[in-house]
């Protein structure tokens, strides 16, 4: 049976997007690019850091390149607000079975920075985890088994392993169609993966239909793991909303609360997204219309936790929540 989700969806009310949205378009890359989204952003080396997806092709044309030429990118910012671009893309995976590296997210652990991604190849889809200490080299760590993607690495060793969330893309045993759920796994040093458990399913979400995965990597609170997570709902009656001929889904970012001590746990979820589309940037004139995937996140020392995500597939926006705020969320459900 179909779960049916709410026709009209809303973002929490105490969030803020930022005024200066995008933060990150093509117009404000140094290089011919046309799709400048789902970004990976931490703090590291004192700097705010951003990874971001670049897909190429023309905005005016609606047109985009072969998969094969998606790259990643780099910007910088002192405040988290105003970005500079690098000038070339900082990383791509290309050879005769790897299609393309994309979706990045990182994370700090200790004095390094790590890089979750996902990897298209002539064989399904692999997740794969890089490191790199000057953001302009990297050592890929390991490539998981396709199906899967969406992987998001904890920003410390959790009883002495390295733990990930990820989303497998189980077809075959969902009645051959999405219906994807959000899963956590552990390793010793970050190429064997395993004790992996189902972490969130889709039928647990009331925004979603479709399937859920992690979103930005999960930040430390006194009360928990703050983990965002993305949710997709499909409506068949949904018809053009970007450039392909039809766009059914919807994406929207909810948000959970992780126990400390063992995040396989889920303390506290919000029953309704924390961000759904609402602005223009996120409904209108993009690749992919209705689309909003987190894939950063920032906990500040005053509490303001910036929240970075992609916008219709096309652009990378920003919106701020006080933590305590998200964690009442998490906690207290029913109390927007």
């Amino acid at each position: 049976m179909t779960q049916h989700a709410p026709a009209i969806l809303q973002s929490a009310p105490f969030i803020r997007r930022y005024p200066g949205n995008p933060v990150l378009d093509a117009t404000k890359v140094p290089y011919p690019t046309a799709l400048v989204f789902n970004a990976g952003v931490t703090k590291f080396n004192g700097k705010y850091v951003m990874i971001f997806r670049n897909d190429y092709g023309s905005l005016v044309d609606q047109t985009l390149e072969p998969h094969h030429t998606t790259d990643l990118g780099i910007a910088y910012s002192d405040d988290g607000l105003s970005w500079t671009a690098g000038p070339k893309p900082v990383f791509k995976m290309h050879d005769e079975e790897i299609i393309r590296a994309y979706d990045p997210r990182l994370t700090v652990i200790g004095d390094r920075c790590y890089m979750c991604f996902a990897v298209d190849t002539h064989h399904g889809i692999r997740g794969g985890i890089a490191v790199t200490d000057d953001l302009e080299h990297f050592e890929v760590l390991s490539l998981s088994t396709p199906d899967l993607r969406n992987m998001v690495l904890f920003p410390e060793l959790i009883g002495g392993k390295y733990v990930r969330l990820e989303r497998p893309f189980t077809v075959y045993s969902r009645g051959g169609r999405d219906r994807f759920d959000a899963w956590i796994s552990e390793s010793p040093d970050l190429a064997h993966w395993g004790n992996s458990s189902l972490l969130l399913a889709v039928e647990q979400v009331p925004f979603a239909n479709d399937k859920v995965g992690p979103a930005a990597p999960p930040v430390r609170t006194d009360k928990g793991w703050l983990t965002t997570f993305h949710a997709v709902d499909v409506d068949p009656a949904r018809g053009k909303h970007g450039w392909e001929d039809t766009w059914k889904k919807r994406y929207t970012a909810g948000i959970m609360l992780l126990d400390l001590e063992d995040p396989r746990k889920v303390i506290g979820m919000s029953r309704q997204p924390l961000l759904a589309p609402e602005t223009d940037y996120e409904i209108a004139g993009g690749f992919r219309n209705y689309v909003i995937f987190p894939g950063g996140m920032i906990l500040e020392d005053d509490g303001e936790v910036k929240i970075y995500y992609g916008s219709a597939d096309t652009v990378e926006c920003l919106a701020t929540a006080h933590v305590d705020d998200l964690l009442r969320l998490c906690l207290e459900p029913e109390q927007r």
